[in-house]
């Protein structure tokens, strides 16, 4: 049989591509991911558009019944769905990776995620850096601090994933994430950003309710940005064009 990695979308339960719901339907088994991102509907309101039970999959319960959900795929129609695009985030490869491994047919429905809808913003898709996250569990942490500093160093646009935990209802805001890595920079006794340094402020992107709020550091740490997920922009250096786009979201 096959094992299908269907990207779900950024939004709710209609984001499914028609290719995506006509698997989903016909599926034996069907997994949620519920740990690398958020969809604005619930679980229930997908088993009910899509007329199927579905299996919520938290981080723990993917890595310990990885090699299960493989066995299961070579005798049943099995779909793993992810919210977005299902290679956005790296921690599917290794799902992808184990079943070529075993040999098993593998067939990926790509959607919308948030390394393309961050393009309303009207920064140039190609003028981003390397992304990186920022954790809750942030002891010691210098790495999303020096991607910015090497993508600031080329010109280049940072997009800042921030931590979430669904299963406690945590969602790390905008807020949270700035003073994170101010307190990087105060450790390491630099400083590449300032009350004055331009960033962006995105939630919900890819979505009817998205917001996404231009301002100085300062300012954007008093912003409402309502439900997850959220994300950071801090940008390198700006072409006129991004300027004339970016004036939208002051």
């Amino acid at each position: 049989m096959t094992l299908y990695l269907i990207g779900l979308g950024l939004a709710d339960q209609k984001d499914i591509s028609v290719k995506g719901l006509e698997i989903v339907k016909s599926a034996d088994f069907i997994y949620l991911e519920n740990y690398t991102s958020v969809l604005q509907c619930s679980k229930e309101d997908l088993e009910q558009f899509y007329n199927q039970k579905i299996i919520l999959a938290d981080r723990e319960f993917t890595e310990q019944k990885t090699k299960e959900i493989i066995q299961q795929a070579k005798t049943k129609k099995v779909a793993f769905l992810v919210i977005g695009d299902p290679f956005s985030a790296t921690t599917h490869i290794e799902l992808f990776r184990l079943a070529q491994e075993n040999n098993l047919k593998v067939k990926i429905i790509n959607n919308a995620s948030v390394l393309t809808a961050v393009g309303i913003t009207g920064l140039q898709l190609y003028k981003f850096g390397k992304t990186t996250s920022i954790p809750f569990d942030n002891n010691d942490l210098e790495t999303p601090y020096q991607v910015l500093k090497d993508n600031l160093s080329l010109g280049l646009h940072t997009l800042f994933l921030l931590d979430l935990k669904p299963e406690e209802n945590r969602f790390m805001t905008l807020n949270e994430a700035i003073g994170i890595l101010e307190s990087i920079e105060l450790k390491k006794k630099e400083k590449i950003i300032q009350d004055n340094t331009l960033v962006i402020g995105c939630a919900r992107l890819g979505t009817d309710q998205f917001k996404v709020k231009v301002s100085h550091l300062k300012d954007v740490k008093s912003v409402d940005f309502g439900l997850p997920p959220h994300s950071l922009i801090i940008p390198g250096k700006l072409h006129f064009m991004e300027e004339e786009v970016l004036k939208f979201f002051k």
